[in-house]
């Protein structure tokens, strides 16, 4: 039996994503052929190229008129520069991939060549754009109607013509009894679309089926919208382990459809949905096998490995997350001996010395177990991962993760309202954060903090409260991501609105896929005005000399191992001669 596991654009280039090599670790325990394509790295290695770029240069150069057609000034832009980026893109990337990533006088032209190169490839199929972090479609990936559009428009979906080049082939010669596809966030949603796509008209006979967070989220909705069977056979929803070697062997001859658990499929004109299996435990599932991804082609200076201590979330309560889908949460952990022995066999294996864990939250205890064991090792590794603003977060604690090797952690603040913070139930209390964030700045550990603006119910006032309290601790916060609230499909502020001040969910019924929703609120700030004042906050804050560090969590996280290796102090996110800004 063999199985083919694709892993489409777009989601950041410089890490392989945790997903298949978990699965295939998996599958090939139970004997079965698995061939893994991390299509994300191999798009953008093909697509960050002189020839690819001076083909996207000709394109500009007979590109007939249409609809939407790029501005005159950006084919402009692209004709007259375009050579020079094509020349120049290659020498680029192997700046990103070197050391000289951490020279910021080197590594920013590189990085302001790859996006002008992304730029460049993306103007033929304008308005749809790939960026670094990001797909930008022409269609509504959370309708199917303008999915099944974007899979046949080959002058706005450049993926259309790169798969049936890279991908088609290499199928058919293959022939494998399944092809999965898994489709972990929104801006993968067109391109695996796309490929399925692709794969169906091109004569491949296997069994496609997509999985994944996003196919989860939609589990309610496929039923209701058959026509998107055209384009695959099938959807596994929640953990897809068992599902999928279970599906592998009814197709091989070996079961039967029916008794594929967490599978929903077409059988004829009818969507059927089988029964959920409960979660998989993680520390009884083999650690990732990452045999096969393309690891020297991550646009990185090191790799990275992604790693998860857990499954799910220990809190799970947080108004806003969707973790668990709606579904009762079945959190589960490693051991702490297995977790340690995973982190050095899978680093030596792979010659690695980054661990990034992927995990909702990492756990105290785990943090506990394995760091002291790591410091006795000299700290071999350089490791980071999320955590809670948990009270028992002491010194004593982060001094022991920064000396076993932990260099930055991510905290959700969300708000540094208290009040706002009670009512989304996150559980912190503000006193633990300040202090939190001055002893790990202390420890010499990079913390990051993600929050956002407009939860249901928050005031202007609440948010001024949050715009303060960063710019009074921007020399103990490193980096930041911020952004505005999302009505999440299955967060618990969407499942019970009312309880948290939303008066009306709008459900469009265009958007039949959909996984964000508009709402009304009784009172507090609209979307609007949280759009706002996220976006005032941007205009206020300082430049980053050298921002190509900060452009994602996997590029912090190696720039932050480098300095903590080096000796060197961890750059404030804003200096404290910045006065706080009044929004």
């Amino acid at each position: 039996m063999k199985v083919m596991l694709f892993f489409p654009p777009n989601w950041t280039p410089s890490m392989p994503h945790l997903a298949l090599p978990s699965l295939t670790a998996y599958l090939r325990r139970a004997g079965i052929e698995v061939i893994q394509r991390d299509l994300n790295a191999e798009v953008f290695e093909h697509v960050l190229t002189r020839d690819f770029a001076w083909r996207s240069v000709e394109r500009l150069r007979t590109l007939r008129p249409r609809p939407k057609a790029p501005p005159r000034e950006l084919v402009r832009w692209g004709l007259e520069q375009g050579p020079a980026v094509a020349e120049a893109v290659t020498a680029a990337k192997a700046v990103i991939r070197s050391p000289a990533f951490y020279d910021g006088t080197i590594s920013r032209p590189a990085f302001e060549t790859v996006l002008a190169a992304l730029q460049l490839a993306s103007l033929p199929y304008y308005p749809a754009r790939l960026e670094l972090q990001t797909y930008v479609s022409a269609y509504r990936p959370d309708s199917s109607r303008g999915i099944l559009r974007a899979v046949d428009d080959r002058d706005r979906n450049m993926f259309i013509e790169i798969f049936e080049e890279m991908v088609l082939p290499d199928v058919l010669r293959e022939n494998p009894e399944v092809v999965g596809i898994s489709i972990p966030c929104v801006n993968q949603i067109i391109a695996a679309m796309t490929l399925a796509r692709v794969l169906k008209q091109g004569g491949v006979r296997s069994h496609l089926t997509i999985g994944g967070p996003m196919v989860s989220i939609w589990r309610d909705q496929l039923a209701n919208v058959p026509d998107i069977f055209t384009l695959f056979d099938s959807a596994v929803v929640f953990d897809g382990e068992e599902p999928l070697q279970r599906l592998t062997e009814a197709v091989a001859g070996r079961g039967v459809l029916e008794e594929v658990p967490n599978l929903i499929y077409r059988h004829g004109t009818v969507v059927k949905v089988n029964r959920r299996k409960e979660q998989a435990r993680i520390a009884e599932l083999p650690p990732p096998d990452f045999n096969g991804l393309p690891l020297d082609r991550y646009l990185a200076p090191e790799l990275a490995l992604p790693l998860a201590m857990t499954r799910g979330c220990y809190f799970g309560r947080c108004a806003f997350c969707n973790v668990g889908y709606g579904e009762p949460e079945a959190f589960s952990q490693q051991r702490g001996d297995a977790l340690l022995d995973q982190m050095l066999t899978l680093t030596r294996r792979y010659k690695s010395r980054r661990v990034f864990f992927v995990d909702e939250a990492m756990t105290p205890r785990l943090v506990r177990h394995v760091a002291p064991r790591l410091a006795e090792l000299g700290a071999p590794l350089r490791w980071a991962g999320c955590m809670r603003f948990e009270r028992i977060l002491d010194r004593e604690f982060l001094e022991l993760a920064r000396a076993g090797g932990c260099c930055m952690i991510l905290f959700g603040l969300e708000s540094a309202s208290q009040r706002v913070m009670d009512f989304m139930v996150k559980g912190t209390r503000l006193e633990h954060i300040r202090r939190i964030l001055q002893e790990s700045h202390d420890a010499g550990i990079w913390n990051h903090t993600f929050f956002f603006f407009g939860f249901p119910g928050e005031t202007i006032e609440d948010a001024q409260e949050t715009v303060n309290f960063v710019f009074q601790h921007g020399d103990l916060i490193n980096s930041a991501s911020m952004g505005t609230f999302l009505l999440e499909r299955y967060a618990p502020a969407y499942m019970y609105p009312s309880a948290f001040g939303i008066t009306r969910v709008i459900e469009r019924p265009e958007a039949d896929l959909a996984f964000y929703f508009d709402y009304e609120v009784a009172s507090g700030m609209d979307a609007a005005t949280a759009e706002l004042i996220a976006s005032r906050l941007e205009e206020r804050l300082p430049r980053k000399e050298f921002p190509q560090f900060y452009v994602s969590d996997v590029y912090r996280f190696l720039y932050a191992a480098y300095l903590s290796e080096q000796g060197l102090p961890m750059p404030p996110w804003i200096e404290q001669s910045v006065g706080i800004a009044s929004s």
